[in-house]
């Protein structure tokens, strides 16, 4: 029976999670949950899965919570982001799915790290901001970082224990969101309605927005150069309608290998909270039987800005993701509260980047800082 901790248990992330510990209820088990405020679901949650760990990152909705009687009797409360940080090192767990979103998920999860259990990554902003000390504290404590990115555990798999030295190239694949037939024109009437509307993924509205930008894919790049130690000008991104490639790796003989399957988060939650072992699947695969068409184009730069900032970043290093995530949540944020044009995110981006200094952050202290003084620059834009 392995035992696992959901930050962000009430997200999408959280959600495919619970639904795969579901069909295989005989071989997981939750002992921990967390979330930002939604104590109402956790309480659902803790009931149906019998979870009597229960961290919110809320004061106020911790108390509700406790004095609310829908959890289970003796169920342990924790608060604040010291009670999300106790919550990621219960002894009893074996892994931590992470999927907190924004910075909230950072030093929670390196506290696991250093509680010695493997991380079930899916928090873009965990390796953007800190993929250094990440990846360091893991080898520091002999963890694994299993990627949840449906686009990284696709290359994950494929790199199957191959060598470094015979990769070429990583391919990252992409939906191209709501926007991906739409004229650049088109694209500064949008509004947030448009761009919530992804052709194939059902996402919160932020991961949503991005993935009409392709601020995700560009953040995706950054995590995979942590995660597979592969430079910025090795990783490929291509426009892939149909979201059943979730990537590839080219090899040195020119030899490509693709992993597929539906878009369905479960695939690559069951993954890593099985690895190295496989199962039955949560949900129906593949019918090759049945016509299907795989489609690929390289995404377009001018529609795409986004994309090309954040692998500027990553070229730079330093602070710069950091910056880029920021000033990207704080745009997409006004965006969707109608303060801004859509098509004014890749600037407000552009000019926050120009306006900060990006240092090398010498501690997570240190990389918060850059994230909240970015978050300041670019909020100062919006109120322009």
């Amino acid at each position: 029976m392995k035992k696992i901790v959901i930050l962000g248990a009430t997200g999408s992330i959280g959600r495919s999670t619970l639904k795969v510990v579901a069909a295989h209820s005989g071989e997981l088990a939750i002992v921990g949950i967390a979330a930002k405020s939604n104590w109402q679901n956790l309480a659902e949650i803790s009931r149906k899965f019998g979870v009597k760990n229960v961290a919110i990152f809320d004061v106020a909705a911790a108390r509700e919570a406790k004095n609310s009687g829908s959890f289970p009797e003796g169920t342990r409360f924790f608060c604040g982001l010291d009670g999300i940080c106790e919550i990621a090192q219960l002894a009893e767990a074996d892994i931590v799915v992470s999927a907190v979103v924004g910075t909230l998920g950072l030093k929670p999860t390196l506290a696991a790290i250093c509680a010695k259990k493997d991380i079930a990554v899916a928090s873009k902003e965990i390796l953007v901001l800190a993929g250094r000390f990440i990846m360091a504290a893991a080898r520091d404590n002999g963890v694994k970082i299993l990627p949840v990115d449906s686009e990284h555990n696709a290359i994950f798999q494929c790199l199957g224990g191959e060598p470094a030295k015979d990769v070429a190239r990583l391919i990252l694949t992409a939906s191209g969101g709501a926007f991906r037939d739409w004229s650049l024109e088109e694209m500064r009437h949008a509004s947030p309605a448009d761009a919530l509307k992804n052709p194939n993924w059902i996402m919160g509205p932020k991961v949503t927005v991005d993935s009409s930008s392709m601020a995700n894919k560009g953040l995706e790049v950054i995590e995979a150069t942590w995660l597979f130690g592969v430079p910025e000008d090795r990783i490929d991104v291509v426009v892939h309608p149909q979201s059943i490639v979730h990537s590839m790796v080219k090899f040195v003989d020119g030899s490509v290998l693709a992993q597929l399957a539906p878009p369905s988060m479960t695939f690559p939650i069951q993954n890593c909270l099985f690895y190295p072992q496989r199962v039955l699947g949560t949900v129906p695969s593949l019918d090759f039987s049945q016509a299907l068409s795989l489609d690929f184009r390289a995404p377009d730069n001018e529609k795409y800005k986004c994309l090309r900032l954040a692998r500027a970043c990553c070229r730079a290093g330093g602070g710069s993701p950091a910056i880029f995530n920021a000033a990207n949540e704080v745009a997409v944020e006004a965006f969707l509260a109608g303060k801004i044009p859509y098509l004014e995110i890749p600037e407000i981006i552009e000019k926050t980047l120009e306006t900060q200094a990006a240092g090398i952050p010498a501690d997570l202290d240190a990389v918060l800082a850059t994230d909240a003084e970015a978050r300041r620059i670019a909020s100062s834009f919006v109120a322009r």
